[in-house]
């Protein structure tokens, strides 16, 4: 257990074999979490910009693999499946302010989005440069997993995070974290504008009631 500020973050090994599992072992570890995480450091919002920044990343072996199997950019049944089962993590999570499951759809819904983007412009160089294609991986299993691992790091990062997440300081905050994050990652003009994308629903959480 680490105490960051006057936050208490809580080190989970999470060995579910489901999503939904998953994020309800480390949702249940933050639920202590009542205290606004924002009072110290330069930016409470930095793991939750940098994992949908390494979430954008995993567009790059996706792409590969798809290009050479001949197979479309997107693939609706698969985030139909990650969308509902992420809204359903949001439904059962029992915390003191509960986390809005629309809201969570629309974040990730935008992560998706950012992430086809990228696999779309890597389409769109190798049409023009077969050659400049990079050799794929074998199939999609490590990606896809690391997409779920990375899901609920962004979960988490959203329950922990959620009373700024509707707060006056989010946009602050988030402008902050996507520039160490962009910074960090040494991120292109592409990746800065699908991180802007991915993120661009972060501000816009539903007040408590």
């Amino acid at each position: 257990m680490a105490v960051v500020g006057s936050q208490v973050r809580r080190t989970v090994t999470v060995t579910s074999p489901t999503l939904v599992g998953q994020l309800a072992v480390v949702v249940a570890a933050l639920m202590g979490a009542s205290v606004p995480a924002w009072a110290d450091g330069p930016s409470a919002l930095v793991e939750l910009v940098d994992a949908a920044a390494q979430r954008l990343a995993v567009a790059e072996p996706v792409a590969a693999f798809k290009w050479s199997a001949h197979l479309p950019v997107e693939d609706p049944a698969r985030v139909q499946q990650q969308l509902a089962e992420l809204a359903d993590a949001a439904i059962r999570e029992a915390g003191p302010d509960p986390i809005d499951p629309d809201y969570v759809t629309r974040v990730f819904g935008d992560q998706i989005s950012a992430t086809e983007a990228i696999e779309y412009s890597r389409f769109a160089e190798w049409k023009l440069n077969p050659a400049d294609a990079p050799s794929p991986p074998s199939d999609l299993s490590a990606a896809r997993s690391e997409i779920d691992s990375l899901n609920v790091k962004i979960f988490s990062q959203i329950v922990l995070n959620w009373s700024l997440l509707h707060a006056p300081e989010c946009a602050r905050e988030l402008a902050n974290a996507s520039s160490a994050t962009i910074r960090a990652r040494r991120f292109d003009s592409l990746y800065q504008k699908a991180l802007a994308s991915a993120t661009q629903s972060y501000c816009h959480a539903r007040p408590p009631t």
